[in-house]
């Protein structure tokens, strides 16, 4: 989260002086508003607001269908809970390697596609757009939906177009982390309207029927899910983010791209997918070895870090999926269903060249939105006074 004052206080302040915190209510709809601005924003047809970017993830498998029997692939680079939110719906997370722009190498990808791979999550890491003409080209011809995770690039684009509506849907996340937040908080975006009435449905099993009219027009049967919705307070600091969430992401793209001008001639700034799509909140630097690396990150400070050290950002650090521990009762646990077990991937033993090598000597630099011109030239002569 990078701006938040006085606009998120009155907003909180006028859903409670409206004593209607529930999502459901006559007064504030708080909610639906920040549904109808997130269809404004992300052009997408169809958006449902929940608890978090994890449940997002969950939700949207769910109404992909995806269950044991399946398999999914995800990149090693991204936070546990995309591949948790595959064990929650009873299928298989299958890991490929990144490339060089720290996101799902498109052949990577492919060489882990079998019979059963039935979704492909590419994760927009820290912002960076991942090559989505060549994943979903990939998975259009093997007919393997695509689902977004764009916890880490909301508001960002690919190619003109907004990152979590390109593939069949997307997940988007609002915790204390990301560009924009509420604390926690997530949303599914789609334009498929099965897909979002089932995602709809078990992301409020319980209530879904009995406040308002949240089934109108709902043809998908009624079916047992979660506790995943979100609540009045939530959505108003949200609707009021969003309104401030191009203007983050300008500056934060106005300043990479400033600081990138005074560094680029002195070191080498990792590649990018789509840079004006990127969101700009941090800025890659590549060394040719992780001393090297680990040098200049001692050296410079200023929250810099080597993604290597990111702990359950990276695959090897997902302690129970490396275990293969998909649940706490056994019965209820998709590495040990008939349908998956066979083919449980060896976690522990797949090698992943791409992924060492690139998070080990690279830097990430995060920006801040905020910098003034003095600010960007200290930040600047830091980075030349470290290398």
């Amino acid at each position: 989260m990078y701006r938040i004052g006085q606009e998120e206080i009155d907003a909180v302040a006028r859903v409670i002086q409206s004593k209607n915190l529930f999502k459901i209510n006559d007064a504030m709809h708080e909610t639906e508003q920040c549904e109808a601005l997130m269809r404004e924003i992300f052009g997408a047809k169809r958006a449902l607001l929940m608890t978090s970017g994890t449940g997002a993830l969950t939700s949207a498998l769910v109404g992909m269908g995806i269950g044991p029997g399946d398999e999914v692939v995800l990149p090693t680079y991204t936070y546990i809970a995309t591949a948790m939110a595959v064990v929650a719906v009873g299928a298989i997370p299958v890991i490929a390697d990144i490339d060089e722009t720290y996101t799902l190498s498109p052949a990577a990808f492919e060489k882990k596609i079998t019979p059963r791979t039935k979704c492909v999550i590419p994760v927009h890491i820290q912002g960076f757009p991942c090559n989505l003409d060549a994943i979903c080209a990939i998975a259009d011809a093997h007919g393997i939906f695509v689902l977004e995770d764009a916890c880490q690039a909301d508001g960002g684009s690919y190619k003109g177009r907004r990152l979590g509506t390109i593939g069949k849907a997307g997940a988007l996340s609002f915790n204390q982390f990301k560009v924009i937040s509420a604390g926690e908080g997530g949303a599914v975006l789609t334009d498929d309207d099965v897909l979002y009435q089932r995602a709809l449905i078990y992301h409020d099993a319980s209530a879904i029927a009995y406040f308002g009219n949240q089934l109108a027009g709902v043809t998908e049967p009624q079916f047992c899910g979660a506790e995943l919705r979100t609540n009045e307070v939530a959505a108003a600091i949200l609707h009021q983010q969003f309104l401030k969430l191009d203007g983050i992401l300008g500056d934060l793209r106005k300043n990479k791209a400033a600081l990138t001008a005074r560094i680029e001639s002195v070191c080498r700034i990792g590649a990018s997918n789509d840079i004006e799509g990127d969101c700009g909140t941090t800025l890659p630097v590549v060394f040719d070895t992780e001393a090297k690396a680990r040098d200049f990150c001692g050296r410079y400070g200023r929250g810099s870090f080597l993604p290597i050290d990111t702990g359950k950002h990276i695959y090897s650090h997902w302690t129970a999926i490396m275990e293969t521990r998909g649940a706490f009762h056994p019965a209820l646990d998709p590495f040990k269903h008939p349908a998956n077990a066979p083919f449980v991937p060896d976690y522990k033993n797949e090698v992943f060249p791409v992924t060492q090598d690139m998070l080990s000597r690279s830097v990430f630099l995060p920006i801040n939105p905020d910098w003034t011109e003095k600010e960007l030239d200290e930040a600047a002569a830091a980075v030349r006074a470290a290398l």
